[in-house]
């Protein structure tokens, strides 16, 4: 069989030595291009038509969901991983929604990685337990309103009711409402566990 080509786009240099150097002494994979950025990415994945990209999330010009989404847009059969520092619940459902296969943290074992691109490479999806608990906790949190997540976002940096009702510009029983509405569908008793609960899971990079 041909090795399984692959397309690596990250924007840190070790990062992407590391995983080239790695794959590259696997005879059963073949690491075809680099890309640096997401714009990049998109250009050499139209080049190379890799069996598998290995994508990060954050990186410049255009980050990696946007990427997914134009690689996605020009075949839809595209294989994508996600590889990436990125662990909150919300970051895993944008990037499977994008159209990724697969999403992988960056401390994990590289025998996972192997395992993934095999599976990928292969036309199935690749969810680790840790991702499928994220995508769970999520059902929780896509609950919330858009205003909500608004609210959420100012109450994170510890305004108070009267001042977030002046930025949002509503009434401070307004915020009062969607407050308790916020902690009772985040399953949270205080403000500040919401805020904590907020950052884990990525709400707060929705704005």
């Amino acid at each position: 069989m041909d090795p399984i080509s692959i397309l690596i786009a990250d924007d840190h240099p070790l990062i992407l030595a590391g995983l080239s150097s790695l794959l590259g002494a696997m005879p059963e994979f073949r690491v075809v291009a680099q890309a640096t950025d997401g714009v990049q990415a998109v250009a050499l994945y139209r080049q190379h038509r890799p069996d598998v990209v290995i994508m990060d999330l954050s990186m410049p010009r255009l980050n990696g969901v946007e990427a997914i989404e134009q690689i996605r847009a020009d075949d839809a059969s595209a294989s994508i991983v996600i590889l990436t520092t990125y662990q909150g619940d919300e970051d895993v459902y944008r990037g499977l929604r994008a159209g990724a296969k697969a999403y992988l943290l960056k401390d994990g074992a590289s025998e996972q990685l192997v395992d993934c691109l095999r599976t990928v490479a292969s036309g199935q999806r690749y969810l680790p337990a840790a991702v499928a608990v994220k995508l769970a906790e999520r059902k929780a949190s896509s609950q919330l309103s858009r205003r909500e997540l608004e609210i959420l976002a100012h109450l994170a940096t510890g305004k108070s009711n009267k001042m977030i009702a002046r930025s949002a510009d509503i009434e401070v029983g307004t915020v009062k409402f969607h407050v308790n509405n916020i902690l009772a569908k985040l399953n949270v008793a205080s403000r500040t566990e919401a805020a904590t609960v907020a950052a884990r899971r990525g709400l707060l990079s929705v704005f």
